[in-house]
């Protein structure tokens, strides 16, 4: 593992340290390695949201009503029908 040294506000190295201070992490690294892996994810889940935006406008426009659309959806995932 490499070192990265990174320069704070006053308030948010304090908040840094309140959130160690929980308990939910061992010491600001693991606190800011959290922060990362979390913006990553969410990186990763508008890229996806984004193609599927992308890939739906593309495919035009559909011959189902949105009532046959959700109940295909519901059937798909085991809701209510």
């Amino acid at each position: 593992m490499v070192t990265m040294n990174v320069s704070l506000p006053g308030p948010m190295k304090d908040w840094v340290e309140d959130q160690v201070k929980t308990g939910h992490y061992s010491n600001a690294s693991d606190y800011v390695r959290g922060l990362i892996r979390r913006d990553q994810e969410y990186q990763d889940q508008r890229e996806a949201l984004i193609k599927a935006l992308i890939d739906g406008e593309k495919s035009g426009v559909s011959s189902r009503t949105v009532e046959e659309i959700w109940r295909g959806v519901k059937a798909r995932h085991g809701l209510e029908v």
